[in-house]
């Protein structure tokens, strides 16, 4: 996932309560989160609008990928971030 939007997805998942399930499903890795990559691929014509599809994108490519999916369940681990309130 591209790092500028790391916050956008942190403040998100805060919001709703989704950042302790989050954080352990990218820590699990394995074929779950290369499903949900897929789910995301799938949903993106159905849910995201044009303007978010780069942000969509970013977050399937983290979650193929198990070293930025540990470095992102790093990040929402710490401290909420002055950006992110």
């Amino acid at each position: 996932m591209d790092s500028n939007y790391w916050s956008i997805w942190a403040r998100f998942l805060r919001r709703w309560g989704l950042q302790q399930p989050v954080t352990a499903l990218l820590e699990s890795s394995g074929s779950l989160t290369s499903l949900a990559a897929q789910l995301v691929y799938l949903s993106q014509p159905l849910f995201a609008a044009p303007e978010n599809l780069p942000a969509w994108q970013s977050l399937a490519s983290m979650l193929e990928n198990p070293q930025q999916s540990q470095t992102f369940a790093n990040y929402l681990r710490q401290e909420p971030h002055h950006d992110d309130l």
